[in-house]
């Protein structure tokens, strides 16, 4: 029997977003059908909304929720159990298959594609492999931003770089990416942590959540800012000259300005006795970017990506909740607005607009 649903709709043509009601099919093998709780309202959504498409689309990919129908295939969950919803295969190592991405008929006919999943919605279907069971008594709200800003900045700062005790690192944006980011490098027990943003509102709020010094890019050269808090006497360039930069630079925007800050804010190396600094994307790019080929070589550089935080949810996701248990991640401070799906068009607005100082998310 189809589900009922209220769903967010980004149409064909320029325009505002929809909320459609529509019937949602029963699952195929492989599928899932959850009652959701809350979603993240994520900043990469609005490259999706302002990029051209050829079909309606369908958004969001980060929620909490409840089963409410599985599939014939599915084994790992089942009807009532409480889950997190990602847009990364839980799984991705042992992965037999390609897991489907979620589409929906609207009303008419059309069909409305997703990436991987949808959770602009009150109820939503998707391929169980990006579906993570969790304890039924998690907080419903601010857990369902696991699923992508915590993931995607704190996997960076632990699996894709593999941050240590007593490293250096800087990260470049600090919103509510680049503030998970921060919790997973004091809980490594990084210095300094340095967090580099163009508001000192933003800033203040850092600190909040572990950030050792922070600088106001639209005051002072943040590459330069991030070198004269690194210094290390004890340690020279090839230059001859005391090394400074960070270990490990984070941009969590992924805007041309910033892609093109993290190499030079990273620490040189020496000769191949110690390597050099790395520059780790974490934001989407919508450019293209020009490097120092000539830093990159001469002090053994590394400038890399980082897609989800390179996280497997099903390892990770209990861990991030551990976090919060213990006090570690504060997520209830992290998410700092909340709005209804009827306010969807004023949630993304409000994003656009850089008024959301940690993540905003929809209660559903």
């Amino acid at each position: 029997m189809p589900t009922p649903a209220r769903v967010v709709v980004l149409p064909k043509d320029p325009g505002p977003l929809q909320i459609v009601d529509l019937s949602l099919p029963d699952p195929g093998p492989y599928q899932v059908v959850i009652k959701q709780y809350a979603s993240g309202v994520c900043h990469s959504q609005l490259h999706q909304m302002h990029n051209p498409r050829q079909v309606p689309v369908i958004l969001g990919h980060e929620s909490t929720g409840v089963i409410l129908k599985v599939g014939s295939e599915v084994s790992h969950v089942q009807e009532g159990d409480t889950v997190l919803v990602t847009w990364v295969p839980r799984d991705a190592a042992n992965t037999k298959r390609h897991a489907s991405p979620a589409v929906v008929e609207l009303p008419g006919g059309e069909t409305a594609m997703s990436q991987n999943v949808f959770t602009w919605a009150d109820t939503t279907i998707a391929d169980e492999q990006y579906v993570v069971k969790v304890s039924s008594d998690i907080n419903r709200e601010t857990t369902s931003i696991i699923g992508c800003a915590v993931m995607t900045g704190a996997g960076a700062v632990e699996n894709t770089a593999g941050v240590k005790k007593g490293d250096s690192v800087a990260i470049f944006g600090v919103g509510g990416v680049g503030l998970s980011a921060i919790v997973a490098a004091k809980t490594l027990e990084a210095y300094p942590i340095i967090a580099i943003d163009l508001s000192e509102e933003k800033l203040a709020f850092a600190r909040q959540f572990g950030a050792t010094h922070t600088i106001n890019a639209s005051e002072t050269d943040p590459v330069k800012a991030v070198k004269e808090l690194t210094v290390d006497e004890g340690r020279r360039n090839m230059g001859g000259r005391p090394v400074s930069g960070a270990d490990y630079v984070f941009d969590c925007i992924g805007i041309k300005q910033t892609m093109e800050q993290i190499v030079p804010a990273a620490r040189a190396g020496f000769f191949g006795a110690e390597q050099g600094g790395t520059a780790v994307l974490v934001g989407v790019p919508q450019t293209t970017v020009e490097l120092n080929a000539a830093d990159i070589l001469v002090n053994e550089k590394k400038f890399i990506g980082s897609i989800g935080g390179s996280c497997s949810p099903d390892q990770d996701f209990p861990k991030y909740l551990d976090w919060y248990d213990q006090g570690l991640l504060n997520l209830d401070a992290l998410v700092t607005e909340r709005f209804t799906l009827d306010q969807i068009n004023e949630a993304t607005l409000a994003l656009q607009s850089g008024e959301i100082s940690g993540r905003a998310i929809l209660v559903l």
